[in-house]
This record gives C-alpha cells, sequence and structure tokens, in this order.
C-alpha cells in the first residue's frame, strides 16, 4: 500500500514565503444585500482578483519553486481545463522554463487564449473520450516534469495559502469565521484551506461545493472511499468537472471536511449574477458555486459569520453574457 504524503501546516507556511511579493492578497468583501438575504455575515474572498484570474497561480508557482533548477531546466507539463494551464504557463514564464499544457478542445477560448499568449504550447485533447496521463505521456517520456492539477503535496500547500489568509483578515475584522465554504473539483482548494483553516480555528467547519453530477467529494465522503462520477453528464462549471477526488485530497478532505453540497447549473448561474450585482465582481460559473450553495439549505447561516471563495473569474464574454441576459 503506498503511503501518501500529506501536506501540513508547515508546508503552507512555506508556500507563503516563496508566494510573497509574488501574489495579490486577496481582501475580504461583502454586501449587507446578502448578508441580509442571507441572515449572517457572508465574507466573499474574491481569488478572480489573483493572479491568472484564479487561484491556481498560487500551486501551481509553489510547485515550480520546489522544482530542482536540474528539473526546471527539463520543463513542465500539465494538464488542465484553464485555471490551472494559466497558473502553470505563467509560472513557467516567470522562471523561464518550457511548458506544455493539455487542454480540453472544449475549454473556454479566453483559457486556451491566454495559456498560448503566455508562451504555452497547448495540446487539445477530448474531456469525455480521451486519458489525461496519455496525452501527456509522451513528453513525461522525454524527461518534462509534471505539474498535476490538484494531488501534489506542492500544489496542495499553494493552495492553502488562501486559508492563511483568510483566518488571519477575519481576525482583523474582529470575526471568527463559523464555515468556509470551498468550490471543490479535484479538492485541492478545499484540502489545503482546510489544513490551514483547522490549525488556526478548528472549531471552524469547512464545505466543499461541487456542480450536480460531478459531486465525487461529496458521494466519496458518504462511502468512506473514493468514487467516480457517473458519464453522460455535463455542466458549466468547466473549472471543476473532475472525474474523482485525488488519492492526497480525499485523504485530508475525510479527516477536515464537515461535508460537501452540490449545487445546479441553474443556481450557479443565479450566484453569478449576485456576484455581479451585488459584488460588483466578474465570476466563472466554477468559481461562483460556493455562493450558489448559500441558497442551497445545507449550511447554518442564520446569526453565523461564513467565508465564501469565489476561487476564479475566467469565462468567455458570450458565456457570461448568455448567463447575465437570462435574469
Amino acid at each position: 500500500m503506498t503511503t501518501l504524503t500529506l501536506p501540513g501546516i508547515a508546508d503552507i507556511r512555506a508556500a507563503a514565503i516563496r508566494l510573497s511579493g509574488l501574489i495579490v492578497e486577496t481582501p475580504l468583501i461583502e454586501s449587507q444585500e446578502l448578508n441580509k438575504r442571507f441572515g449572517g455575515r457572508i465574507l466573499f474572498k474574491p481569488e478572480t482578483l489573483q493572479r491568472t484570474g484564479s487561484f491556481k497561480f498560487r500551486g501551481a508557482h509553489n510547485k515550480l519553486s520546489s522544482l530542482s533548477e536540474e528539473e526546471r531546466s527539463r520543463g513542465v507539463v500539465a494538464f488542465s481545463s484553464g485555471n490551472h494551464a494559466q497558473g502553470v504557463a505563467a509560472s513557467a514564464a516567470m522562471f523561464g522554463v518550457k511548458a506544455v499544457i493539455a487542454m480540453p478542445a472544449d475549454a473556454p477560448a479566453m483559457k486556451i487564449g491566454n495559456v498560448r499568449r503566455m508562451g504555452a504550447e497547448v495540446v487539445p485533447f477530448d474531456r469525455f473520450r480521451d486519458d489525461r496521463m496519455s496525452v501527456v505521456r509522451p513528453y513525461l517520456d522525454k524527461g518534462m516534469v509534471l505539474v498535476p492539477p490538484f494531488d501534489d503535496p506542492a500544489i496542495i500547500a499553494g493552495q492553502g495559502t488562501i486559508g492563511l489568509e483568510l483566518v488571519r483578515q477575519a481576525r482583523a475584522l474582529g470575526v471568527s469565521l463559523d464555515a468556509v465554504i470551498v468550490p471543490c473539483g479535484g479538492g485541492g482548494l478545499t484540502s489545503g484551506i482546510s489544513v490551514a483553516v483547522k490549525d488556526a480555528s478548528p472549531g471552524t467547519a469547512v464545505w466543499a461545493v461541487e456542480p450536480e453530477h460531478f459531486d465525487d467529494t461529496r458521494r466519496s465522503l458518504a462511502a468512506g472511499a473514493r468514487v467516480s462520477n457517473e458519464p453522460g453528464y455535463s455542466s458549466i462549471c468547466d473549472a471543476i468537472l473532475t472525474a474523482e477526488p485525488g488519492a492526497i485530497t480525499f485523504e485530508i478532505n475525510r479527516r477536515n471536511l464537515a461535508g460537501a453540497i452540490a449545487v445546479s447549473d441553474k443556481a450557479t448561474a443565479q450566484a453569478m449574477r449576485d456576484a455581479m450585482a451585488h459584488l460588483k465582481l466578474v465570476v466563472e460559473p466554477g468559481g461562483c458555486v460556493g455562493l450558489a450553495a448559500l441558497s442551497s439549505g445545507g449550511i447554518e447561516l442564520a446569526g453565523k459569520c461564513v467565508a465564501v471563495v469565489l476561487s476564479g473569474g475566467n469565462v468567455d464574454f458570450g458565456t457570461y453574457a448568455e448567463i447575465m441576459a437570462a435574469a
């Protein structure tokens, strides 16, 4: 049986040092209208304002920073629907190393274009038919280093820096967080944040949120073991459509999470409109599921102080316009 290497709070603090001066310490913001609607104090952490438009730069840069110069000289390869791809491409450009990114052919054109503009080579594949590791295998055989999207200690530690910021910023406001709500794909963001939050505030509940039919973490928590999503479904939440939780991320999440909630595309689209109307933020579908979960009834909000991570804002103009126009 393989022994998993689980990142701890020391790894997250080390990542914060590596990322200091390179990342945006995104603020906590709130809307009195949304506070009134949900009956509690809701603090939003807009990683939409982060470098490359999502939280993914944190983990990608921490991973590349942890590589040796010899490893970086061989170049890096990754697979991603777009946000991790942009984080890897930006980090590789900063280190001056070659990057190859396998991306689903149906990924938003904005994300594909951004990756290419950052200097990375894009290799398209079919999200539903192709095996991602098979797509990148030729590059690994050439000696390039894999930068996984979520199931890696350095990636998780980088994402966990959000948790450090959350707790510190909440304390500066004079509040204690009753819960933290986080979008979840493969689980790297939720696991990293949960380690940091639970270290500083063990009583704070951490919740994962996933799209309907892609709720592999929710079902895995219920089963006590990793389970895969059933094929044949689609969602507007392209950034967080993963087949199953990671081995490392699930091990952390099963220990730390209060639970996971699945939200519909309809609820997510409404949350995007709420983010625009009340927070004045453009949030992509996968980045907005945490806000959508506030209306689910699955998390106690009355009289509570809750933080919601808005994980990314990289959405195509046409898609965003359609969702806004449907209001």
